[in-house]
């Protein structure tokens, strides 16, 4: 993390663990079907299913609760081949199927797989199955025949509850005033509520302070001028 002038005193890079169990899912009107589905595990209708949304939306958490209630293994590229042709019926998640690289035979394998012999399959993705990077419809039209659920942008008390879970996984107490007046001036996305605590986080240990309003002041600040930055070198 770079810090403005003034603020590049050494900073002790502790370690923090996000959450990620059941208990600590942030239900909201964008994600109670995904959770309701990931929660109804093992009386699916269809033995596939998949999760959209954007970047930080709550996919990989609900898919790690799956994971954890179904015993799945995680595919990654370079096994998925392997795991369809073992013949398993254990289940698998695949995250990220629209942009980690997997061979288009090889997942097609799996999901037929999975529809022939009934072996659960997640998956995870950021874009619609239209855009998904595989040359033939074959895949396609096996992914379409997943049970579908689209994570939406996250609301206002959504991004608060974000910010009192992630500063929580930090060890930190936060004034609801503080974190009032980042939700009013944020961008809108979950990702940002990721990228500000950290940011604040640094900041307060830098200067041995308490994450005040002042403090988040001077984040905000510090990440618009990185979303400007950003935009003109992609202008």
């Amino acid at each position: 993390m770079i810090l403005p002038p003034g603020k590049n005193q050494l900073v002790l890079a502790l370690g923090h663990e996000a959450a990620q169990g059941e208990a600590d899912f942030m239900v909201c009107d964008g994600n109670q079907l995904a959770f309701d589905h990931i929660r109804a595990y093992p009386d699916w209708a269809a033995p596939m299913a998949l999760l959209e949304g954007p970047a930080k939306s709550g996919k990989s958490h609900l898919a790690l609760i799956w994971q954890s209630r179904a015993g799945a293994q995680i595919a990654t590229p370079a096994d998925v081949g392997r795991l369809a042709a073992e013949g398993s019926k254990v289940p698998v998640l695949i995250e990220d199927v629209d942009r980690a690289g997997y061979e288009e035979k090889a997942l097609f394998h799996l999901l037929n797989q999975s529809m022939r012999d009934e072996r659960p399959v997640l998956m995870t993705s950021r874009t619609p199955i239209a855009e998904w990077p595989f040359i033939t419809n074959d895949l396609k039209s096996r992914a379409r025949l997943a049970a579908w659920f689209s994570l939406t942008a996250p609301d206002d008390i959504l991004l608060s509850q974000m910010f009192v879970k992630l500063f929580a996984d930090r060890q930190l107490s936060v004034d609801p005033k503080v974190i009032s007046y980042l939700v009013a001036r944020m961008e809108r996305s979950s990702e940002e509520v990721v990228a500000l605590v950290e940011l604040a986080d640094t900041l307060a240990l830098s200067g041995g302070r308490a994450i005040t309003r002042a403090i988040a002041a001077e984040a905000l600040t510090l990440r618009a001028a990185h979303h400007a930055a950003k935009s003109g070198t992609e202008g």
